[in-house]
């Protein structure tokens, strides 16, 4: 069986790499390109992490954040286009 704090260790590694390569300003800069926000993508990252160390409540703030965000921008781009 796997030592959960082990385990937990090893994912809050990965979510603090992701940190960083989102804050990479090359990775920034090829993710803008593409249409995401990083601001938006570091609070995705967070929620997921809060959501995996049990802060349910956190996790459900900031993602309703990121989907709030990410539908105004999607309505926003649209009304643009047209």
């Amino acid at each position: 069986m796997v030592d959960e704090s082990a385990a937990m260790k090893e994912l809050r590694e990965v979510f603090g790499d992701l940190d960083e390569l989102l804050k990479n300003p090359d990775v920034g800069g090829a993710l803008n390109a593409r249409g995401v926000n990083v601001s938006l993508a570091i609070v995705a990252a967070e929620a997921l992490l809060a959501y995996i160390e049990g802060d349910k409540a956190r996790a459900a703030e900031d993602f309703d954040t990121v989907a709030e965000e990410i539908a105004s921008r999607l309505a926003s781009s649209k009304k643009d286009v047209s």
